[in-house]
């Protein structure tokens, strides 16, 4: 199989077809709760927009006897408005709206009984980037839609909030797997803080909203989402690397290979969050990942190498470079490993796809679509 080839694109939309069918196969029950309700996810053009936005839809294909759920997606579009969610718009069940969140919300609002604030800047070499914008997104953009919540009452039934593991910072040995509970390591300063710093006001927006107005807001702390919808010039590990594997060169790491994380493939990930939205308690921060052992940045390049070898019959090996941006390491933790027991005791979630399954998948998504080439 070559990338993009006709077999690689029926491949790739198999991966997408059968993450689809595991995740209602835990969520069909709690989305039949949006049944003929209206559902808001901004930043719907991202990479867990990519799932978030067609797994309801995907709900409303399996059941035409029931009221759709009705999706509006808002994002800035500031990197274009993806293939797959243009496909998307002769739907009647789904609107797709231009909407900066740091300006204040349309007047003509729908009113929503669910709401996923998903939009921002999540990945490293973006955000540092644009600094202001991050912030902006994480507190201007929530607090703009905490008062629309606010001014729903009870008519609001669901709203969550993406967080993220980086609140916790560069966490102490001894806070490793991570609680919810552990206050964080984190500089409010250094080249990262704008991320992180966001994510923790914003966390302390959505508690005091839920404390003074009883708005039934939830908080979801990724930790290592990867695969489908995530562009390949992401700029986070993962997609660094397999762009590396499909464009047959040898697989480049920025750092000395020793740093470690627990990833969380994008279906169980996913899973999670519609379970914080449709189960969690109000003002309640979830941990969302998984606490299969940890792997170094040298195991994972190691395990793509395999794949590698697998899929497309390439020979390829870890070299090790310097990133281009002078701070890329500052601040970079260097272990990030989540304790997940209250998601799953108080939300039934659990993750199901393995690593290298999951970087299987990945690697036969970016394969049959555009943003998999390695260009």
């Amino acid at each position: 199989m070559t990338v993009n080839d006709p077999s690689a694109v029926q491949r790739a939309e198999q991966v997408r077809a059968e993450d689809l069918a595991a995740m209602l196969e835990v969520l069909d029950g709690d989305l039949a709760r949006i049944s003929g309700r209206g559902v808001l996810i901004t930043g719907g053009a991202g990479f867990l927009g990519y799932y978030l936005v067609q797994l309801p839809l995907a709900w409303n294909d399996a059941h035409p006897d029931l009221p759709p759920i009705a999706v509006t997606v808002w994002d800035s579009y500031i990197r274009g408005v993806p293939e797959w969610l243009s496909a998307l718009e002769d739907r009647p069940d789904v609107t797709v709206r231009t909407q900066d969140l740091r300006e204040p919300l349309p007047e003509d609002i729908a009113e929503f009984a669910f709401v996923i604030h998903a939009a921002g800047i999540a990945s490293p070499t973006y955000y540092r980037a644009h600094p202001l914008e991050t912030m902006d997104a994480n507190i201007t953009g929530l607090r703009n839609l905490l008062d629309y919540a606010r001014e729903r009452g009870p008519a609001l039934e669901g709203f969550l909030f993406f967080s993220s593991s980086e609140i916790y910072g560069d966490p102490d040995p001894g806070a490793i797997p991570t609680a919810e509970d552990y206050r964080g390591f984190v500089s409010c300063t250094g080249p990262r803080a704008c991320y992180d710093e966001s994510k923790r006001y914003g966390e302390t927006l959505c508690v005091t909203f839920a404390q003074q107005y009883g708005v039934p807001v939830r908080m979801a702390r990724p930790f290592n989402n990867y695969g489908p919808g995530m562009k390949i010039t992401d700029g986070r590990v993962i997609a660094d690397l397999c762009r590396d594997v499909l464009a047959g060169r040898d697989l480049a790491l920025l750092s000395d290979g020793t740093p470690t994380r627990t990833f969380c493939y994008v279906s169980d990930a996913v899973t999670g969050y519609y379970l914080a939205l449709l189960r969690g308690g109000p003002g309640e921060p979830y941990n969302v990942g998984t606490e299969d052992p940890e792997i170094s940045m040298r195991g994972l390049a190691e395990t793509l190498i395999d794949l590698g070898a697998e899929l497309f019959d390439t020979d390829l090996k870890v070299t090790f470079a310097e990133s281009a941006e002078s701070v890329y390491l500052v601040d970079n933790p260097n272990r990030r490993c989540p304790d997940i027991t209250k998601a799953r005791t108080q939300l039934g979630y659990e993750p199901r796809v393995a690593l290298r399954e999951g970087m299987r998948r990945t690697l036969l998504w970016y394969a049959g679509n555009p943003g998999g080439s390695a260009q």
